[in-house]
């Protein structure tokens, strides 16, 4: 008997260019490839396209922002690794945290699942800012520790889970979105341009 599918929560961004348009032509493609990698099938949802102000502040142009849910049988290493490669082939070197790419890929939740324990995912989540900056798991953790701090992460997956809820947390994207500061929503703009 075949495992049921898991919805997979991924979130999709990119600042490789100062151009709105190229930066939502780059996620737009590389949405179309996590589909085919991860084996959505014709349930796979994909949100608006979001322009975002840069984050952190001052490293390069603003980002094109959005989200998928993917119904998926892969384990989440098995996603993690197929995410990476998308991101390895369109140009992005992992050599300084939150730096500027091209295209960046999160896998943002995956069903239910808690990884690799809530003892370590609640020390992430509650990480400072500044130690968020220097440090970075070795481990893959789920739901991704910053889901719940980011508007650009949240107000794309309200389009496409507002209903799923953190298994850490037991707030579903909705709650989350509108606990969100005020200045952590007003640089996420729905965008005039949607790529197809």
């Amino acid at each position: 008997m075949t495992a049921p599918s898991r919805i997979a929560l991924v979130a999709l961004g990119g600042n490789g260019s100062d151009a709105s348009s190229e930066r939502q032509q780059a996620v737009s493609i590389a949405a179309r490839a996590v589909a085919v990698a991860l084996e959505g099938g014709p349930d796979v949802r994909l949100s608006a396209l979001y322009d975002t102000d840069a984050y952190p502040v001052g490293i390069g142009s603003d980002f094109t922002n959005a989200a998928m849910a993917v119904p998926t049988l892969l384990e989440p290493e098995d996603i993690l690794a197929r995410l990476h490669e998308i991101e390895a082939r369109a140009g992005r070197i992992r050599q300084k945290r939150w730096g500027p790419r091209p295209i960046d890929l999160d896998l943002i939740g995956l069903g239910d699942l808690i990884l690799p324990c809530v003892t370590t995912q609640s020390a992430w989540r509650n990480m400072s800012l500044e130690d968020q900056q220097e440090h970075w798991p070795v481990e893959l953790i789920l739901p991704h520790p910053r889901v719940q701090d980011r508007g650009f992460v949240l107000i794309p997956l309200c389009d496409v889970a507002p209903d799923w809820v953190h298994p850490v947390l037991g707030k579903s994207v909705r709650q989350m979105c509108a606990e969100l500061p005020a200045d952590q929503r007003k640089g996420v703009v729905r965008s005039d341009r949607q790529e197809a």
